[in-house]
């Protein structure tokens, strides 16, 4: 990053290049009025490898008069549209912050990114999407598409503001002859139809927020490869891995409204960018992932104070205490508890409290927290951060070992298994108060009383899937309407 004293461009002070891409370049700049007037602004200003294109000046001129249309509080505002002894530039909105891409870069030093703050901040640019997409003059609609959808041009201020940028140069860019020999580094963004030259609508935007939001969940690059051409290729096929493999806690609504925007056909996608807000809406409605502008400042300043302390060789500030529940997490219950068959003389070959003590050496050693224990009986959870598949083999080998050591030892056992989602607080380590009668939880201990006369393990339809040909179907229990919850034993 170059930084200037002064350097007069017009009416203008430019005082530090922000950026240099591959169609112009970008300054912070002043403005000084009358009676010490001063305003923070924005220039970017055409490269001298373009400013002899007519078809590109052209296009640009068109594209930010257009810009300059799109006044909403989501997208940066184009003030001025000019030139300075020749050279192009706009003067456009500052913001005080990072770039999604940087503050995303900075964040993994943390942890991972926070749901409810990964979807606020994708309502966010829907929101300056559908009034773009849809927006109209005197002459009737203007037909806006960005074409350039990516971390580096969503803009967040220090204040929790989300802010979409570069509408007007991004699209002149790309239809300009000039521009396909320029544009650097967001290939991994485009949509299939943009890579593959067709004609583009909304619906490709779309695709490409959908890119973004799946790689600021997971932590991974969706497309990326070594090269351009195989980046390319992978972006043609659209074959999109398993959310939920990279982060468990992602639910499957979470994960199914991400495959429809990552549709490989624009007509699968979201209609509209209004229609896949309003399903985004609800989801967050739904799954409680509610968050505020003032939750996304915090967050960046945690962040960066974090990234600070590193800099300077300090220990990271401690996080503040809350008792705030994460974003959902995958979890396996198994409830579990022993006790003498009811028409059995025989007296058990060992005692509750050495049998509880077996069950604890097979849960640590498969990978269990006890969240509750008493002597013959305890609650083991597994929270899968390293993906459902292996927290639920886990959790049905300690299941076979309960319920064998349990017969060896001359006892009955009851126990039930289900997997499902919850809300674990990173302080108490434990969802919120009334955790107990919640969800999963309660469905294994319900299937474990349920157990109690048949002295075998109960399971649900998913964990059953594992181990199909150790498992038979006891029955169906309807829980809602026409929904219902296939009961398998382990045999």
């Amino acid at each position: 990053m170059k930084t200037l004293e002064s350097e007069v461009f017009g009416k203008y002070h430019l005082l530090e290049k922000i950026a240099t891409g591959g169609m112009a370049e970008v300054w912070r700049a002043r403005f000084d009025g009358t009676a010490g007037f001063e305003k923070i602004l924005v220039i970017k200003k055409i490269l001298a490898t373009l400013a002899e294109s007519e078809e590109f000046i052209t296009l640009f001129r068109d594209e930010a008069k257009m810009a300059s249309r799109l006044a909403h509080v989501n997208i940066v505002q184009t003030f001025e549209l000019d030139q300075v002894e020749g050279q192009h530039y706009m003067a456009m909105e500052y913001v005080h912050g990072l770039d999604l891409s940087r503050l995303a870069s900075r964040a993994r030093r943390v942890g991972d990114f926070p749901i409810g703050l990964a979807l606020f901040i994708t309502c966010e640019v829907l929101k300056a999407l559908a009034f773009a997409h849809d927006h109209s003059d005197e002459k009737g609609p203007l037909n806006v598409i960005h074409c350039d959808i990516s971390p580096q041009n969503i803009l967040i201020s220090y204040a929790g503001e989300v802010k979409l940028t570069d509408f007007g140069i991004s699209r002149a860019a790309f239809q300009s002859d000039a521009g396909h020999k320029v544009i650097r580094g967001k290939y991994a963004y485009m949509s299939p139809e943009q890579v593959g030259g067709k004609t583009l609508t909304r619906h490709t935007d779309l695709f490409s927020l959908g890119i973004v939001v799946y790689e600021i969940l997971t932590g991974t690059r969706l497309f990326k490869a070594k090269n351009r051409d195989e980046t390319l290729a992978r972006v043609r096929r659209a074959e999109v891995p398993s959310p939920r493999g990279y982060r468990p806690e992602i639910s499957e609504a979470l994960e199914a409204f991400l495959l429809k925007a990552l549709a490989r056909k624009a007509e699968d996608r979201y209609a509209s960018a209004g229609e896949m807000l309003n399903a985004l809406s609800a989801l967050v409605i739904a799954e409680r992932h509610r968050a505020t502008n003032n939750d996304l400042a915090a967050f960046m300043r945690t962040v960066i104070e974090r990234a600070a302390a590193t800099l300077r060789g300090d220990a990271p500030p401690a996080p503040l205490p809350s008792n705030r529940p994460r974003a959902p997490s995958a979890v396996v219950v198994l409830a579990a508890e022993a006790a003498r068959p009811l028409r059995s003389i025989a007296k058990p070959r060992t005692s509750l409290a050495a049998l509880t003590q077996t069950w604890l050496e097979a849960a640590e050693r498969l990978g269990a927290e006890v969240w509750e224990q008493q002597e013959g009986s305890m609650l083991l959870v597994w929270v899968a951060r390293g993906g459902l598949r292996a927290s639920l083999s886990n959790a049905l080998l300690c299941a076979s070992e309960i319920q064998q050591t349990a017969r060896t030892s001359g006892y009955q056992v009851s126990a039930g298994l289900a997997p499902g989602v919850a809300r674990v607080a990173p302080d108490t380590r434990r969802p919120a108060e009334g955790w107990e009668l919640a969800g999963p939880f309660y469905l294994a201990r319900w299937m474990m009383n349920l157990s109690a006369h048949r002295g075998r393990v109960l399971l649900t339809e998913v964990g059953a899937r594992q181990v199909p040909k150790r498992t038979s179907l006891l029955g169906r229990i309807p829980i809602q309407g026409n929904r219902y919850i296939n009961l398998y034993e382990l045999s």
